[in-house]
């Protein structure tokens, strides 16, 4: 039974925090346009379309909508390979329906099948192209604006070592001060606790504005360093609604018989619908309350703002983890604070314009850069090497493949890799699954199998979301020789947070404090309920 929500109860937590994401949101609407070969405008009207109609038709209390890094590679491509900017918006909007279809064919479960090695291979890969995208403009080599039909890389398309003399005299000074200085203070935002518990404050907006002033100083002063509108943002000043209409740009549905246009729109669809249900996954994690977003209504909601974003000239658009948890962490309560931030980026658009055209690309370029190497640092590696072969090979092998190939190919051997192990640990598998509703005051018996890999986690994940208030569970995992880490995790926040808030008595037995693979016969989840003693075998898998 789905609960009515009151959007204005609790003003109080949700504005803060929408305009928490607002300030997070607004240089990372603009410099992902930036990335993605595309005009800045598109960025912040993708935002605006996040924040308010899939956050009004989403029933996420946490996660905040936008233009996603993880697209950044897709789009730059699809503009060169489309040839205009109006036909890759056709390709948004024909994503966006596609993913509306996705939500009424049921297909929300589907980031339950992909392990967290594979996704973080996957950002990580994301990282690392963000990262070679974004050197051009952090030094300075901003003068092809949006085609993309020259890099700083490869200024005569031969050998690029040849052509360093010619890089080195086309770089910014001012460019690369504010870059180094930029980059500064979004380290110095992460090391220093006292500066990043300033929540109204975050590190890349305090970036953007000193960046501005960087430059209207060298500009006073008539220095040489100062950076002219060819490295600025720009985005249009409409003086009256009847401007306003006519900045908009609108999809080319002459390109509708390319087949590249479909190609490209299915692959939007795909990977967008990946990374927000990942997302989603994320999200709530982050929700103190633990409470779990319909996963279907929620690709419904992305279908319809990728659909609108692509009919008004915006970018595509995810669930985004970096506003998502800026949410979480500023206090929201519903998604109310979404709507705000939404609404707020709209406001910002036609108020201020002449401002955010003083950002320089350089100060933006420095904010993705940072992010890049979130999503890519070495720790990472350290990581899954520490957790053996099975978990670290699907994740090198998905991050070298993201960057030299393209995300879907990259994701796909990630994918091949990780069931090759899987099934080599699995030759012998049964499945039996029989509903069981359970009553107040019962005790529910969970026995774990010999081997619970990631393909469990969404039948215990709705096990557990079943157990009624008040009730009494046992979690058994004597006879386990292998749990993984995505199962633990569920376990342990039901037993530390919905178990409390609702009540529930829970004991776990035989758990280990860690886990290794093993080539186990079975990878069955067996649940017992103690009036009758029957068996629930349920098959599953994992998301993040």
């Amino acid at each position: 039974m789905t609960k009515k929500m009151n959007l204005f109860a609790n003003l109080k937590a949700d504005f803060p925090s929408g305009l928490v994401v607002f300030l997070v949101a607004l240089p990372l609407c603009l410099g992902i346009a930036l990335a993605s070969g595309a005009p800045p405008l598109s960025g912040i009207l993708s935002g605006i379309i996040g924040g308010i109609v899939i956050g009004s038709l989403s029933n996420s209390n946490i996660s905040v909508s936008g233009p996603a890094a993880g697209l950044i590679a897709i789009v730059l491509t699809a503009i060169s390979t489309l040839g205009s900017f109006e036909a890759f918006l056709l390709t948004v909007s024909l994503a966006g329906l596609m993913q509306l279809a996705l939500g009424f064919l049921k297909a929300g479960s589907i980031s339950n099948y992909f392990p967290s090695n594979v996704i973080e291979g996957m950002l990580a890969g994301i990282g690392v192209i963000i990262i070679i995208n974004q050197i051009e403009h952090a030094l300075g080599y901003d003068i092809v604006g949006y085609s993309g039909s020259e890099s700083l890389f490869r200024l005569d398309g031969g050998n690029p070592f040849s052509d360093i003399p010619q890089i080195i005299s086309r770089f910014e000074g001012g460019a690369v001060i504010i870059t180094l200085v930029s980059i500064f203070i979004l380290v110095l935002w992460e090391r220093i606790p006292a500066l990043k518990k300033l929540k109204m404050l975050p590190g890349a907006l305090v970036a953007v504005i000193v960046g501005i002033l960087i430059n209207e100083f060298f500009i006073y002063t008539g220095s040489s360093f100062a950076l002219g509108s060819s490295h600025l943002v720009k985005l249009p000043i409409p003086e009256s609604f009847e401007d306003f209409k006519n900045v908009i740009v609108t999809p080319d549905f002459s390109a509708i018989t390319n087949v590249e246009v479909w190609v490209t729109a299915a692959t939007i669809m795909v990977v967008a619908s990946i990374e927000t249900l990942l997302c989603i996954e994320a999200s709530d994690r982050m929700d103190v309350h633990k409470r779990y977003t319909d996963t279907n209504r929620e690709l419904k909601a992305q279908g319809i703002g990728n659909a609108i974003s692509g009919l008004i000239g915006g970018l595509p658009i995810t669930s985004v983890v970096v506003r998502s948890s800026a949410n979480a962490s500023a206090g929201a309560k519903t998604k109310m604070s979404a709507i705000i931030h939404g609404v707020l980026l709209l406001l910002c658009v036609l108020a201020i314009p002449t401002l955010l055209n003083k950002i320089p690309f350089a100060t933006l370029a420095a904010v993705l850069i940072v992010i890049g190497y979130k999503l890519a640092r070495p720790v990472k590696l350290k990581h899954f090497w520490s957790k053996g072969i099975y978990q670290f090979i699907p994740f090198i092998a998905t991050l070298l493949a993201v960057v030299l190939t393209d995300l879907l190919k990259g994701v796909a051997l990630g994918m091949i890799i990780s069931f090759i192990f899987i099934l080599r640990g699995n030759l012998k598998r049964a499945y039996n699954f029989r509903k069981k509703e359970y009553n107040e005051g019962d005790i529910i018996h969970i026995d774990l199998a010999q081997e619970v890999s990631f393909l469990n986690k969404a039948s215990i994940k709705a096990t557990l979301n079943d157990i009624p208030e008040n009730s009494k569970v046992i979690i058994d995992a004597s006879e386990t020789v292998y749990i993984a880490y995505d199962v633990l995790d569920l376990i342990e926040e039901f037993a530390t947070v919905k178990a409390i808030e609702e009540n529930i008595d829970v004991t776990l037995i035989g758990f280990k404090t860690a886990y290794q693979l093993q080539n186990a016969e079975n990878n069955n989840v067996f649940v017992t309920h103690n009036d009758d003693n029957v068996n629930d075998r349920k098959e599953k898998q994992d998301i993040y």
